[in-house]
C-alpha cells in the first residue's frame, strides 16, 4: 500500500532531469496531470514495470499528461537504465537524501502516482500490480484526453502482482 493514497494531496517537489533541466511538479500541474514513477535501477520489479509505463506513455503521454521517472540513482546510471529498458519519457534524479522519495513516504519501489491537475493523487501503486496498472491506464487515458486502450497485449503472460 502506498504511503500517499488516492484522494490525498501530492507533495510538491522540484528535481533535476538527466537532461540537466529543472522540473517542478507545481509548474507541470498547470499544464495537466503528471504520472510520477519512483524507481531504483537495481530493482528487478522496476525493470519489469517500466516497459509497461513506456507503453502507457507512448499511448497517452504528452499534451495534457506528463510522465516522469524519478530515479534514486545518479544521472549516468539512470540514463543507462532508460536506454536498456526503452524509457523515453522524462527521467529525473532524486537528490542527495532523497527529498522527493521521503516526501512521498516511500518504502518500496516502484511506487507510481497519477497526480491530477488540481494536485491530488488520483491513483497510487507500489510494486507491480496488474490491476493497479490497468486502473492507472484508464485514468491516464482520461487525463490525456484520449480513448482508453488495453495496456497488456493479447497473449502476453502477465502476473497479477510482483512486489518491489
Amino acid at each position: 500500500m502506498s504511503a500517499i493514497p488516492a484522494g490525498a494531496s501530492a507533495p510538491q517537489f522540484e528535481l533535476t532531469g538527466i537532461d540537466d533541466g529543472r522540473y517542478s511538479l507545481q509548474e507541470a500541474l498547470r499544464e495537466g496531470s503528471v504520472l510520477v514513477a519512483f524507481f531504483k535501477i537495481s530493482c528487478p520489479t522496476c525493470q519489469f514495470t517500466f516497459p509497461f509505463l513506456e507503453r502507457m506513455y507512448q499511448t497517452f503521454g504528452g499534451g495534457k499528461l506528463k510522465f516522469w521517472a524519478v530515479s534514486q540513482d545518479d544521472a549516468r546510471d539512470t540514463r543507462d537504465f532508460c536506454a536498456e529498458y526503452g524509457v523515453t519519457f522524462t527521467a529525473l534524479t532524486d537528490e542527495d537524501g532523497y527529498p522527493a522519495s521521503n516526501a512521498y513516504g516511500l518504502t518500496n519501489v516502484p511506487s507510481i502516482f497519477l497526480i491530477g491537475r488540481e494536485g491530488g493523487v488520483q491513483a497510487s501503486s507500489v510494486g507491480f500490480s496488474r490491476g493497479d496498472l490497468e486502473a492507472i491506464n484508464e485514468l491516464a487515458a482520461q487525463a490525456g484526453g484520449r480513448a482508453a486502450r488495453p495496456l497488456f497485449r493479447p497473449g502476453e503472460v502477465i502476473p497479477e502482482t510482483r512486489h518491489g
